[in-house]
Order: structure tokens, then C-alpha cells, then sequence
């Protein structure tokens, strides 16, 4: 797990208290049967309207303009779950629809479409919108800001060495903000402009786009109802349960960070939840949720002793006992850690049963993983106890590893339903590309953060500080090569979901909206895990003042 950020080893206290303990339920019993029943009222109606062709005359009967307008209206509603086929079989049309006449909008829109749900389409489609004189793009399209918009979030879909889509983010980035500076943009494309200005559409998680896309979506002319009423009671009532299983953790949460008496650790059990939220917000992943949230808090406990407060002897303890996995292992640790390593192999024991009898296998999977977690955890510390120099090579080898995500990849996996088979545990335990870009995605943002907020002072240097050292450069031209690593990581991520095995994409999936919600967490050089404060209006947004029915 990324390193905390917070000077001198003493955290902010929790920003919430007991708020989520003791605030009600946001929907009686009865108003909530209702909605639901609502709910399922309008997915069938949608259905029947067959708005993505049918069976018999195929989503290619569809125009393929409307098909992808359709898919990006229903993900950025946030309800696409509900028709995942129809999704699936409407994209497969649009891979060789004829597109020739149309729009960059539209053209941009396929393009990204295709690519996020791991179907490769060529860049080449947007030479047509280049002048052939200079091969650059037409200074026409600076006075289209949808098209341009679009292009923009599309062109982040790109691969290593796509320098074509490189052009595209810098020629649509610099007109669209020249629009945002001279005030030339109406509401709801303000908005959205500076939404992706600040982080791209394919990389913001779907629930927080969803939060401001249905109420703009109310406003949009020509806007379906339909699919507007069925947006807002599906955004609340899964902020129904949201609230309900929130309570449910910050309960466990304080009687666990009270039990194991770690005061110098973080607490951070809301703005791990926001964190959860923003991988697996469906109703459907309640059990996920829960299961990925304890252990993201275990988790970070257990960082924040390897990191700040541990002496070497006593990490070579702990790492001793959690790679025995047994209680009878407490006898060879410190007083303090006792009751925190007490508690780790309890919760393991209770999500091993809370587990089908055909799922409980995969608790070993996640052991495996807290257990490789220590070993890398125990290798920063006696980097730090040695004050020992390594390499960049060196140290990204390690702390991409220690920065928890291919860690919590694994653990996200243990109560995510059908898609977690076998065939995926054994894929995320092997630390795939696409996981290991992650885990990269997460150690350099992370590291930015650390050089401009100031590190602990018990932390090793940091990749910016190795990096800085091994080529001369100063610290801000290193955080600028970081943060240079840290796009290429994500274009790893493009190219890996669009050549694996499709069997795999969903459990990918859940790798890249881990990776997107750092993009929230560490925004412009922020680390808002630890310096809760930056998140929480984002907290609130999301939990309690989200669009209304």
C-alpha cells in the first residue's frame, strides 16, 4: 500500500466520528419497495422498446451512431449493469459499422467505446479529420467543443507509441481550455469540459460521473425520461445500501481500531469505503464491498507499522508471524502488535466463512497475497533501517509491489461473484501486466505526492528522490518524469485489456476502476487517503447530497 505522506508519523484524526453510525436510513422500508418495483418496471420497458435492435434484425440494424450514443447515455447514467448483453451485442455491431460520414463526435465516441470494452480500432480513423497539407488536425474543429470534448477522453484510450493520440490530447486539450478561459462554454459542456480537463472520462470513476451526469443528463434537450427515472432511483437506491453498509463498517471499524490500540496508524474507514465505491458501487457487489473494505483497513494498519512506528527487530517479527499464519505465532511479537495480528486472522476466518463452500478457496488466494505484502513491506524497512540507496530500477521493483494494488487486486476478487473464477485468481496472483501498470500507476502517484506534501521522515526515498539522484535532475524535473511513467503505465493498461483473454476482461475491469480512483485520490499532486480533508465534500457529494429522485 502506497506510504503515508503525513510528516513526523502523527495522521489527522478521522474526519467523520461516528456521522455514519448515527445518521438514519435514506429510505424507509416502504419508499425503497416501491422504488424497486419501479425500477424493475423500467428496465423491462426498455427492453421491449428494443432500443438496441433485436435478436432477429441485429444491434447492426441499429445506425451505429445511435448505438454508441446509447452505450455512453447508459454508462454515464451509471445503469449499463442492467443490460450488459445488449451492451455487448450493440458494441460487437459497431466494430464494422461504416462510419465515413460521420462526425469526430461520433467517430471519437466509437473509438473510445470500443477500445474500453477490449476491442482494438485503429487510431487511423481520425485522419480524416487532419489538414493533408500539414498532417496536424484542422483548425476547423477548434470551434467544435462536443467533438473536441470527445476526442479527448478518446485519445486517452491510447497505446504505448500511439504518438497520433498524443497529438490528439495536446491539439483538443489546448482549444479546449482556450474555451474554458474565454467563458465560451454553456452549461452542462462547462462542466464537463472541466471535469475531463481534470481527469480524462476514462480514467474518473463511473460513480462519481454519474453523480453530476444524471442531473446534467435532466437538462440535455431531447433527453429519454425513461432512462432519467430509472438513473435516479438506481443512483439511490444503491446510496441506500451504500449508507447501510457504511454504518455497518464504521462499526466494525471502530471496534477494530479501538480493539488493537494502534494510535499512530491511520483512520480512514470513510474515505476507504469512497475508495471501494469507486471499484464496485452495484447493488449486486454488497459482499464484495464489504469484504474488499475490512481488508483495505487491515491493510493499511499494517502498513503504517511497517512504515511508521515498527523498529526493525519488530518487522522481522511480524513479517515472521503473518508468514506462519497461526495464532500460536503471537508469542513472537512486541505487546502492541498482538491484538492487530489476533484480529487479522480472525476477519480471514470470518470471510472464509461467510464464503459458499464451492468460494472458500479463495481465501487462500488472498492470504497468499497479505503474505507477499509483508515481504516487500519488510524490504522497505530495512531499506530505511540501512539507509540503504537502491536503484530506480530497484526500488520500482519493490515498491510497486508494496504499494498494496496487487495486493488488493486479489482481495477484491474474493467476493466478487461468478466473474472471480480460478482462472482469475490465478491471473491476479501472477501479477499481470495490467496489474503490475496498476501497481505502478499507484507508487508514482503516489511518490509525487509524497515530494510535494513532504514524506515521514522514517520513509525510504522515494522513486522521485531515486530517480533525482541517479540522473541528476532536480526534484521537480524527476516528478515531471514520474509523472511521465505514470501515463505510459496507463497506456500498459489500454494495450493489455485489448490483447488478454476476454474471459478475463471482467476481473481487468475491476483492476482499472481501482486504477481510476487513484486519479481521484491523488489529484494534482494531493494524497487525500492521508490528508483526509481533500475528500471530503467529495464524501458527502457521493453519500448524503447525490442527485435527488
Amino acid at each position: 500500500m502506497a506510504a503515508p505522506q503525513e510528516t513526523g508519523g502523527a495522521f489527522e484524526p478521522c474526519a467523520w466520528g461516528d456521522f455514519f453510525v448515527t445518521c438514519g436510513p435514506l429510505l424507509s422500508r416502504g419508499s425503497e419497495e416501491r422504488m424497486r418495483a419501479r425500477a424493475d418496471e423500467l428496465k423491462a420497458q426498455v427492453r421491449r422498446r428494443r432500443m438496441f435492435g433485436d435478436d432477429a434484425t441485429s444491434a447492426a440494424a441499429v445506425a451505429a451512431a445511435d448505438t454508441v450514443t446509447l452505450v455512453d447515455t447508459l454508462e454515464r447514467l451509471g445503469i449499463d449493469h442492467h443490460f450488459r448483453h445488449e451492451i455487448h451485442a450493440a458494441l460487437r455491431g459497431a466494430i464494422d459499422s461504416d462510419l465515413e460520414a460521420a462526425d469526430l463526435h461520433t467517430t471519437a465516441l466509437r473509438f473510445r467505446l470500443l477500445r474500453q470494452h477490449g476491442f482494438w480500432v485503429s487510431a487511423d480513423v481520425f485522419d480524416r479529420f487532419k489538414d493533408h497539407a500539414t498532417g496536424s488536425f484542422s483548425a476547423r474543429l477548434s470551434s467544435d467543443p462536443r467533438g473536441l470534448l470527445s476526442l479527448y477522453n478518446a485519445a486517452h484510450m491510447a497505446t504505448p507509441g500511439e504518438q497520433g493520440l498524443d497529438e490528439a490530447i495536446s491539439f483538443s486539450r489546448r482549444h479546449l481550455e482556450s474555451m474554458v478561459r474565454a467563458k465560451k462554454l454553456e452549461s452542462p459542456m462547462e462542466e464537463q469540459v472541466s471535469r475531463a480537463l481534470g481527469i480524462p472520462l476514462p480514467r474518473l470513476p463511473k460513480r462519481l460521473e454519474t453523480m453530476r451526469y444524471v442531473v446534467e443528463y435532466e437538462k440535455e434537450e431531447g433527453h429519454d425520461a425513461m432512462l432519467f427515472e430509472l438513473a435516479s432511483l438506481d443512483f439511490n437506491l444503491a446510496r441506500s445500501l451504500h449508507l447501510k453498509e457504511l454504518k455497518d463498517l464504521t462499526l466494525w471499524w471502530k471496534d477494530l481500531y479501538g480493539n488493537v490500540k494502534l494510535g499512530y496508524a491511520r483512520d480512514r474507514l470513510v474515505e476507504n469505503y469512497f475508495w471501494t465505491c469507486g471499484v464496485l458501487h452495484e447493488e449486486e457487489y454488497s459482499r464484495a464491498r464489504m469484504l474488499f473494505a475490512k481488508t483495505f483497513g487491515l491493510l493499511s494498519l499494517m502498513d503504517d507499522t511497517y512504515d511508521v512506528y515498527a523498529t526493525i527487530e519488530e518487522c522481522h517479527a511480524l513479517s515472521e508471524a503473518i508468514q506462519r499464519w497461526d495464532e500460536s505465532a503471537v508469542c513472537i511479537l512486541p505487546e502492541y502488535m498482538k491484538m492487530f495480528y489476533i484480529n487479522l486472522l480472525r476477519n480471514f476466518q470470518e470471510f472464509e466463512d461467510s464464503l459458499e463452500p464451492n468460494e472458500k478457496y479463495r481465501v487462500s488466494y488472498a492470504k497468499k497475497a497479505v503474505q507477499l505484502s509483508s515481504k516487500y513491506y519488510l524490504d522497505e524497512a530495512k531499506w530505511s533501517s540501512e539507509k540503504y540507496a537502491p536503484s530506480f530500477k530497484e526500488h520500482v521493483e519493490v515498491s510497486v509491489m508494496s504499494s498494496g494494488f496487487p495486493t488488493l487486486v486479489v482481495v477484491l476478487l474474493m467476493g466478487a461473484g461468478d466473474l472471480a473464477t480460478r482462472e482469475a485468481f490465478d491471473w491476479a496472483i501472477g501479477v499481470p501486466d495490467v496489474v503490475r501498470a496498476s501497481g505502478e500507476v499507484a507508487r508514482f502517484l503516489n511518490d509525487i505526492a509524497a515530494y510535494k506534501k513532504g514524506k515521514n521522515k522514517k520513509d525510504m526515498a522515494s522513486s522521485v528522490e531515486c530517480y533525482a539522484k541517479e540522473h541528476g535532475t532536480s526534484g521537480e524535473e524527476a516528478a515531471t518524469a514520474i509523472a511521465e511513467m505514470a501515463e505510459h503505465a496507463w497506456r500498459t493498461i489500454n494495450q493489455s485489456c485489448m490483447a488478454m483473454d476476454t474471459a478475463l476482461l471482467p476481473a481487468a475491469q475491476l483492476v482499472i476502476n481501482m486504477t481510476k480512483t487513484l486519479e481521484v485520490i491523488y489529484l494534482g499532486g494531493r494524497d487525500a487517503y492521508t490528508f483526509a480533508g481533500d475528500l471530503k465534500n467529495l464524501v458527502v457529494s457521493l453519500f448524503l447530497t447525490g442527485p435527488s429522485i
